[in-house]
């Protein structure tokens, strides 16, 4: 199993997510934050194409992570997995045939890969986060939750590899020059993970099979590469692997989980 960003932030996020067939993989691409035409251009730097895919998921409704993914599924024929929730706040006229729901709890098969999706606290109908597994290894995927809970760290248990939300420094964002009301809600309960939150859901997730971590959603405003790999390193460990920041704008190659 393996897996790539084609870019991780406010502006769009995209990660693909492979296993199977090392000739033709499985692939689901989770959230679809940009135009088709830049989702296009994403992919081939990355060496495929919107034809490789088998599946697209949408955790939740707000641009940056549901953008053009209706299209893609109705331009590509691809089966568009997402909550009823989500897709209620999407207010779509019609019910495309490849829509098809998702929730807490049941498995959604893609061929060689199981995605388990799991419910966390954001400000959006019912968002959804991931843990992906090729029947081996475990990918756990959180971008887009305020606050920590014991359903989601359930659910990120025993995972080779985990993408985690690292939007913003505490003390960067209370002197940034964003409204109030905007710094309320990004650092509320129901608003993005801050850089010390994300270390202690590292610390509840910890252990010896934990091989790769990924920083990601990192605010341009409010957060640096540097703080971020200052904080999460303690936890992680310096005989373990390099932290990798998932860049706004070309996400970070492909990872493969052995």
């Amino acid at each position: 199993m393996r897996f790539c960003s084609l870019g991780s932030g406010s502006t769009g996020n995209a990660t693909v997510v492979e296993a199977g067939d090392a000739a033709r993989p499985d692939r689901v691409l989770i959230d679809c934050g940009f135009s088709l035409r830049e989702l296009d251009e994403r992919l081939a730097l990355v060496g495929l194409a919107a034809s490789d895919l088998d599946a697209v998921f949408v955790t939740h409704e707000h641009g940056d992570h549901i953008g053009s993914a209706v299209a893609l599924a109705r331009r590509n024929g691809l089966p568009l997995w997402t909550s009823r929730g989500t897709w209620r706040a999407v207010r779509e006229p019609e019910l495309p045939a490849p829509v098809r729901f998702a929730r807490d709890g049941e498995v959604v098969a893609i061929g060689a890969l199981q995605l388990h999706p799991f419910t966390v606290a954001h400000d959006a109908e019912e968002p959804l986060q991931l843990r992906c597994s090729d029947g081996s290894r475990r990918l756990g995927l959180l971008t887009d939750a305020g606050s920590i809970t014991a359903h989601l760290i359930d659910n990120l248990q025993g995972c080779d590899a985990l993408l985690l939300e690292c939007n913003h420094d505490r003390a960067l964002l209370s002197g940034s020059r964003y409204p109030a009301s905007l710094k309320a809600r990004i650092g509320g309960r129901y608003g993005h993970l801050d850089n010390d939150t994300a270390a202690e859901i590292l610390a509840a997730c910890l252990h010896d099979g934990l091989r790769h971590l990924v920083a990601a959603h990192l605010s341009l405003e409010n957060n640096r590469p540097e703080l971020v790999r200052e904080t999460l390193a303690t936890t992680w460990g310096r005989e373990r692997a390099e932290i990798v920041i998932a860049d706004a704008q070309r996400g970070f190659g492909w990872i493969t989980i052995d």
